[in-house]
C-alpha cells in the first residue's frame, strides 16, 4: 500500500520520531523492555506499510492502514491501534505535529484507561518530602525541584511547557502565564502564591546569560531528567516509582480541581484542551463522589425535602 509513497526522507523521520517516543515512554510511563519492544515493532510495522510516512499520516491513511489490519486478530488491532494513538498523542504534545489524526484508528478492544492519579495524602506526602530536605540539605537543587513540582501540580503544565519556559516566564506580581501548547493553542495558565514563591527562590540561583528557567547545559531540563527527579523524591515520600510522572501530577491538578467544584468548562481551559471530551477522559472523580454531588445538589432532592 505505501509503494507509491517516497520513503526517503520520510522514512528516516519516522526512525528519529519513533526513537525519541520509545525513549518517552521509558522515562517517563516506566515502560518495561518487552512493552518498548512491542511498541517498536508496531510503530515500525505501520511505518512500513505507509512507505516511512507514519509520522506524517493523514486520516485517510491511517484509515487505509486499518483496512490492512482487518485479518489479524481483535486483540492485536487493538493493541497496533493503542500504539498508534500514543505516538500520535507524542508527536502532537512534543510540537512534532499540529494535529493528531489517531481518532480514524480502530477501538476494537475497550476504551482507553483513565491516566494514574495521585490521591491528596500521596500529594501531600510529596511536598513533605520536598520541605524535608529543604531543611536538611537547603541547596538550590531542592530549590529547584519546589519550583518544579509546584508548577507541575499548582498550575497543570505539560513537562515540555514546564521545561521550555523563558527565564522570565513567571515574574512577581503576575499571577499567570500564557502558554502555546498543543497545535499551537494560547491558554492563560494562573500560578499559585506557592508557586510564585518558589520559582522566586530559584530563580536567584539561575545564571543571568541563561535563557531558559531551569537551565541545564547548553539547553533546558530534559523530560528524562524530570522524570528521574519526580521518582527520587516520590521514593522518599514513600510513594511507588510507577505511580508518578509529570502527566500524574498534571492529572491530579485536573482531579483535585474538579473534586473542588471545578467547572468542566474551565478545566478544559485551563488544561489546553480543544475537545471537552478530552477533558472528561482525563479527569476522574470516583462514583461514590458523583452520587453525593447528586444526592445533594440536584433540585428534585430539595424538592423531596420540603414535601417529606
Amino acid at each position: 500500500m505505501g509503494a507509491s509513497r517516497p520513503p526517503a526522507i520520510a522514512s528516516g523521520q519516522d526512525s528519529r520520531l519513533i526513537a525519541a517516543f520509545l525513549e518517552m515512554m521509558a522515562a517517563e510511563a516506566g515502560a518495561a523492555g518487552n512493552t518498548l519492544l512491542a511498541y517498536e515493532r508496531d510503530l515500525r510495522g505501520a511505518s512500513e506499510l505507509l512507505g516511512g510516512r507514519l509520522s506524517a499520516a493523514s486520516a485517510d491513511e491511517l484509515k487505509e492502514l486499518s483496512s490492512a489490519w482487518m485479518p489479524l486478530k481483535r486483540t492485536t488491532v487493538a493493541r497496533k491501534a493503542a500504539a498508534l494513538r500514543r505516538f500520535f498523542g507524542f508527536l502532537a504534545d512534543e510540537g512534532h505535529r499540529q494535529d493528531d489524526p489517531s481518532a480514524a484508528l480502530p477501538r476494537p478492544g475497550s476504551e482507553r484507561r483513565l491516566p494514574k492519579v495521585l490521591d491528596r495524602s500521596a500529594v501531600d506526602a510529596l511536598f513533605a518530602a520536598i520541605e524535608r530536605r529543604r531543611l536538611e540539605r537547603g541547596d538550590k537543587a531542592t530549590l529547584r525541584l519546589a519550583a518544579l513540582v509546584e508548577l507541575l501540580y499548582g498550575s497543570g503544565l505539560r513537562a515540555t511547557e514546564l521545561m521550555s519556559l523563558p527565564r522570565h516566564a513567571v515574574a512577581p506580581g503576575k499571577p499567570f502565564l500564557i502558554l502555546k501548547g498543543k497545535g499551537g493553542r494560547e491558554r492563560l495558565v494562573p500560578i499559585s502564591d506557592r508557586a510564585l514563591e518558589a520559582v522566586k527562590a530559584w530563580a536567584e540561583h539561575v545564571p543571568r546569560e541563561s535563557p531558559w528557567l531551569f537551565p541545564s547545559g547548553k539547553s533546558h531540563l530534559t523530560r528524562v531528567r524530570l522524570y528521574q527527579l519526580l521518582r527520587e523524591v516520590a521514593a522518599e515520600a514513600g510513594i511507588p516509582p510507577d505511580r508518578i510522572s509529570p502527566h500524574v501530577l498534571r492529572h491530579a491538578f485536573a482531579t483535585h480541581l474538579l473534586e473542588g467544584g471545578a467547572d468542566l468548562r474551565a478545566l478544559q481551559m485551563l488544561l489546553g484542551h480543544a475537545d471537552i471530551a478530552t477533558t472528561q477522559i482525563y479527569t476522574h472523580v470516583d462514583s461514590r463522589r458523583l452520587v453525593e454531588l447528586v444526592n445533594s445538589r440536584h433540585p428534585l432532592v430539595d424538592g423531596a425535602r420540603k414535601g417529606a
